[in-house]
């Protein structure tokens, strides 16, 4: 049996992530959100594209006005105005000003903005009271970036942010990596879809929803298998298409030691490694862990709350790994005060799962209520938060600091 540490290298090391030649596809720039940019972008403009005004005012030579002052102004002559999106047709001469607004293009000869602020408007004559810093308010050509210059690097998730600097660099598509494909099937004679009548003995499988739903909001494509009898005949089929059209697969149930657990004599059976098939963690100890050359199999366990939590752990951080994150797939852990006693039995490393909460500023931990079964579903609502104990860690005091992976 594994300690999670050990469990997470293992795991994270046999991720190969996708290839940014042969993995990526092209989407239109407003499809882009949220996917990953498989090669760095560079500008094929400078920023600013020209010499701008950062405010309202007129530009002058500085020559002109730096002698300015309340009881001594200096009176020029406005020889053009200058709204945004206009070619200066004037270049500014000693003595003269052009009344310009933010965002328009500086005229030649004019190196400052004198903030209107600061002046007195007469007909065709500006008075200035205040003496500018020289080439005050101006933006010059590629002051923030230049032509030819990396402006959004690859590996990283696209956000409105990166989607604006794309748009204004006039790319209208962007090369990302194709989404990493999940299949999900479960396994269990006592399983039934919530469409169908419940039985004595049946329950209901939350896996599926559940997992094909956080698979979705890691940006995955999600190949859903359905409920699978404990046949080990029909698993072993499935799981081949699975893992032949997959880039990770998983299974809920039928990894632990009972009768009916088949899926780890059929892994070695489809060539694939087991790698480990035991956590030293609560909830979640019987979980499988296999690979294929093109394929990543987890096995997670069949109740609800192991499953999620093994997840979670384990496959969200594969997820984002594989999909060509470059940074930032790593879980994060938070340290915390927790508002809730916390109880373990020491032997494993303990997830709780809860609320954090943002109280004055300040991360707490609430534990979720009622009782915590790792087959009692309900009280997963709003959980947003595993609080860690270590082994060995049997007690966390209500307003002592916890480790908390945040979800």
């Amino acid at each position: 049996m594994l300690s999670v540490r050990d469990a997470e290298a293992t795991i994270l090391n046999s991720i190969q992530p996708l290839n940014n030649q042969q993995d990526i596809e092209f989407v239109d720039l407003l499809m882009a959100n949220g996917r990953i940019l498989a090669t760095p972008v560079n500008s094929s403009l400078d920023f600013p594209h020209w010499d701008n005004s950062a405010m309202d005012g007129y530009a002058v030579r500085y020559a002109d006005v730096q002698q300015a002052r309340t009881d001594k102004p200096i009176i020029l002559e406005v020889v053009e105005e200058i709204p945004a999106g206009y070619q200066p047709q004037v270049t500014i001469k000693a003595g003269q000003a052009a009344r310009i607004f933010t965002g328009a293009m500086m005229p030649a000869g004019a190196d400052t903005v004198v903030m209107q602020e600061t002046t007195h408007r007469e007909e065709n004559r500006v008075f200035i009271f205040t003496a500018p810093q020289p080439q005050e308010f101006v933006r010059h050509q590629g002051d923030f970036c230049q032509a030819g210059s990396e402006i959004v690097p690859a590996g990283i998730s696209l956000t409105a942010a990166e989607i604006a600097v794309l748009a204004a660099t006039q790319r209208e598509q962007v090369s990302v990596f194709r989404l990493p494909r999940v299949a999900i099937l479960s396994c269990g004679n006592e399983l039934v879809m919530p469409e169908q009548l419940l039985k004595p003995g049946q329950i209901v499988d939350s896996n599926q929803y559940a997992l094909a739903t956080l698979m979705r909001e890691l940006g995955a494509e999600v190949l859903l298998l359905g409920i699978i009898q404990d046949d080990p005949t029909a698993l072993e089929e499935i799981i081949g298409y699975a893992i032949a059209n997959a880039d990770i697969v998983i299974s809920t149930g039928g990894v632990s030691v009972g009768d009916y657990d088949y899926i780890d004599k059929i892994l070695p059976s489809l060539g694939g490694k087991i790698h480990f098939r035991a956590v030293q963690m609560r909830p979640g100890k019987p979980l499988t862990f296999a690979t294929f050359p093109n394929s990543l199999y987890f096995g997670l366990p069949g109740n609800p709350v192991s499953a999620l939590v093994t997840c979670w752990r384990f496959v969200q951080p594969t997820i984002k790994k594989l999909a060509g994150l470059s940074q930032g797939w790593q879980p994060t852990f938070l340290k915390v005060r927790s508002q809730s006693e916390l109880q373990s039995n020491g032997k494993m490393e303990t997830y709780i799962h809860g609320k954090l909460n943002l109280v004055n500023g300040v991360y707490q931990f609430q534990k979720a209520e009622g009782n915590d079964s790792s087959g009692n579903l309900i009280n997963l609502t709003q959980t947003n938060a595993l609080a860690m104990l270590p082994v060995g860690k049997t007690l966390v005091y209500s307003g002592e600091e916890v480790f908390v992976l945040q979800l």
